[in-house]
């Protein structure tokens, strides 16, 4: 039996039909009154261990309540329960699954189709530092000894390290394979497609990757600046999929994401801490890694 024929099936014992007021109200009720069943079976496991011989039983009972309670509240909302499995079941695997989407055996799909000149390089390596100017401080970053990208200060009142912050656009580079900011700085932008270069590479998808490093550097900073953190709070990583639905690395997972996020954090706070150093940033292993200066 499937969800759809469940469903079906739990349509035909439901006696309240109606999909308003207290149709609604009474089977969201019993999903509270069930999950408090099912919590009363395992108290009784906790106080009476394996005297409690009909635990299973009584689990599977409650267990097999909510879902017709489930079911029913589906149906009172015109929603197919197989879809709703579905769903959530691919929710699961792009948040916790191990499957990766962007790698495949010819190298990275965004740019593999492209001349040499126009993709990320698979290797490099930056050496970041920082020097005093007219009362600022500011990140230099350079590549074979020619600087890329912008001299930074952390444009804020305080200092708190977010000129460094390119260090995050070089793990999106890495670990998603994808990172309109790099490609700027590294001067490979898909310029030989005109609509490529427009979307994927223009202006739009850098503001937006400017912003998702702003926001994620907001969240970090009221968690310890992901120091000791092992997971990403799901609302955000939800976010940053939207902000990025219309563009290419809308195939990454949410769990690339976090990966990506939690590997900068690791780099960003040893470049910060040092006050620069060089970043090896590696697309082929998916990874970014630190050397003290």
């Amino acid at each position: 039996m499937d969800f759809r024929e469940y469903q079906q099936q739990a349509q035909k014992t439901d006696q309240v039909t109606i999909k308003r007021g207290d149709g609604i109200i009474i089977p969201l009720l019993g999903l509270v009154g069930e999950a408090g069943s099912l919590l009363t079976e395992y108290k009784k496991y906790l106080r009476d261990g394996d005297g409690h011989k009909l635990f299973s039983k009584g689990v599977a009972e409650e267990l097999g309540d909510l879902l017709w309670y489930v079911a029913n509240v589906a149906s009172k909302f015109d929603l197919d329960l197989e879809e709703i499995a579905k769903d959530n079941l691919k929710k699961c695997d792009d948040r916790w699954g191990k499957k990766r989407s962007v790698q495949t055996d010819t190298g990275y799909t965004f740019d593999s189709n492209f001349p040499e000149h126009e993709r990320l390089p698979r290797q490099f390596a930056v050496e970041i530092t920082e020097v005093k100017q007219d009362g600022s401080v500011i990140m230099k970053a350079f590549i074979n000894g020619q600087q890329i990208g912008n001299p930074l200060t952390d444009n804020s009142y305080s200092k708190d390290g977010y000129r460094f912050h390119d260090v995050f656009h070089f793990t999106y580079a890495a670990v998603l394979g994808w990172s309109p900011v790099t490609r700027s700085n590294l001067k490979c932008k898909r310029k030989s497609d005109p609509l490529i270069d427009e979307v994927e590479d223009g202006g739009r998808a850098i503001a937006i990757e400017e912003g998702i490093s702003a926001l994620v550097f907001s969240y970090a900073k009221d968690h310890k600046l992901l120091d000791g953190i092992s997971t990403v709070d799901y609302q955000l990583l939800k976010t940053i999929k939207n902000m990025t639905s219309h563009l290419e690395v809308t195939r990454c997972s949410l769990g690339d994401w976090e990966k990506a996020i939690l590997m900068g954090y690791e780099v960003w706070r040893q470049v910060d801490k040092n006050r620069g150093g060089t970043v090896d940033v590696d697309l082929d292993a998916r990874s970014i890694t630190y050397q003290a200066k």
